[in-house]
């Protein structure tokens, strides 16, 4: 074919940026904001380096040319992470200027205006759970505005939910300098119980779908996917008040492990993108399944949750009033999903008018999937050297074991189906919605019903 034809010189090849070399495409943002990161980290190892261990040190390391490459691959992350560590500093800041006999003195957080009010961890999160809230009415908004594809409620949506992860991220930063200041051998990164988790999968969440919406150009996913960041802000705060839970307690002997620090994280990268997964397969859903089917679908699983509860309620002996209490106010909750459910289904034609095309929702689907997939799986081979350093063995049959096996065979089946098989369709996204059902008791319903090894977070 003549170079001509492409607009080119004869005999000069055309290249594209990315045949320059990963370095050579670079601008200056793009550096300064790598030395921004290098600073950051030599700063962390002036100031923090006494108190870490070889490991500690090792993962901050590792955690810098991880973020500059993140942070070049996907430039809207740089505003993020220097807009969280300039935050984060802040508050380390306000805080070290009142010291007690140990070290900073966390009473300030209810003294000192900024503390108080935005940048302790407590409220840097109550911020995020407000904007999440928000950025999910907005979004919902957005599909009863008569508009173009984007409508300024979504975009609106969007930008609050970057607020919120902006706010999640620094209230995670702040906790973690807040757990070092209550005693010796207190502090750790604050991934180690049920309140600390809910707040990284609900900002890892919403970040895995910020990335899709920039890549698939399309906010129309947006409403789905927050409500199930929504939903766990919902408990989160329940969690709160019901518990006390926003207290930080020293880790228990098996939690005081390095490799809690990175299988927590690596497992919620899983929980993250699976939770994505199946949002857009109920958009997929809405979009093409009869209202016959999504009546038995999306009504029916609920109601069948909702049977199951009542069952165990009323047919099971001894059961204490805590657990009767509890299975009560978890038929109302499934009895309030079964009434959204049904508004979903009739207000179906509203609800996708601007969805994007079925092609691009599947394979949104397939690469949430095969990201969390990955994840879950370095997770899971972690988790079993992590029981050997605990316990002795890799691997127990413990309750939360057993189902994350369960949780990673799903997914696995789902790969292979679409990988060897060809899965698309309505098949497919049934099975990606059912299996936010599995993650779900995996998650949690082996914390509320279950006992074992696991049972760090109990409710």
């Amino acid at each position: 074919m003549n170079s001509a034809t492409h607009g080119g010189a004869p005999g000069i090849k055309l290249t594209t940026p990315g045949a320059q070399g990963f370095f050579k495409g670079r601008d200056v943002f793009d550096w300064l904001f790598a030395a921004l990161i290098i600073a950051g980290v030599l700063f962390a190892f002036s100031r923090y380096g006494a108190s870490m261990d070889g490991y500690e040190k090792g993962i901050l390391t590792f955690a810098m040319p991880s973020l500059i490459a993140l942070g070049w691959f996907w430039r809207p992350l740089r505003l993020l992470v220097v807009l969280a560590g300039a935050a984060s500093l802040l508050a380390i800041n306000l805080y070290g200027q009142h010291s007690d006999a140990f070290g900073a003195d966390l009473a300030a957080a209810d003294k000192v205006f900024w503390l108080k009010y935005m940048l302790s961890s407590q409220s840097a999160i109550l911020w995020m759970s407000l904007l999440f809230f928000m950025s999910t009415l907005f979004y919902w908004g957005g599909f009863f505005v008569k508009s173009g594809e984007s409508s300024a409620a979504e975009v609106i949506g969007s930008k609050l939910a970057w607020g919120a992860v902006f706010m999640a991220l620094v209230g995670t930063m702040v906790r973690w300098f807040e757990s070092h200041q209550i005693g010796p051998d207190i502090g750790h990164i604050p991934v180690s119980n049920l309140y600390e988790v809910f707040v990284l999968f609900s900002w890892m969440t919403a970040l895995f779908y910020l990335y899709y919406e920039a890549r698939f150009k399309t906010r129309a996913l947006g409403a789905y996917v927050m409500l199930v960041i929504s939903a766990a802000v919902s408990f989160l705060l329940w969690y709160t008040v019901a518990r006390e839970a926003h207290e930080i307690q020293p880790l228990v002997p098996a939690l005081q492990s390095w490799w809690m620090k990175i299988h927590v994280p690596a497992n919620f990268v899983g929980y993250g993108t699976f939770a994505l997964a199946a949002m857009v397969a109920m958009a997929y859903l809405l979009k093409t399944a009869s209202q016959r089917a999504l009546l038995i679908g999306l009504i029916g699983l609920p109601a069948g949750l909702i049977a199951a509860i009542l069952a165990a309620r009323f047919f099971a002996a001894d059961l204490s009033p805590e657990t009767i209490q509890g299975l009560d106010g978890w038929a109302r909750k499934m009895g309030g999903l079964l009434l959204f459910f049904g508004l979903c289904v009739s207000l179906r034609k509203q609800l996708t008018a601007r969805l994007p095309a079925l092609p691009l929702l599947e394979d949104l689907m397939y690469k949430a999937i095969a990201l969390g997939f990955a994840f879950f799986t370095i997770a899971t081979i972690l988790g079993a050297f992590w029981a050997a350093e605990a316990w002795g063995g890799y691997w127990s049959w413990d309750p939360k074991e057993t189902w994350a096996l369960i949780v990673w065979l799903n997914y696995a089946a789902w790969l292979h189906m679409r990988l060897m098989k060809g899965l698309r369709g309505m098949v497919s996204a049934w099975w990606a919605l059912s299996g936010l059902v599995v993650t779900t008791f995996a998650f949690l319903g082996v914390n509320m019903f279950l006992s074992g090894l696991h049972s760090y977070g109990t409710l």
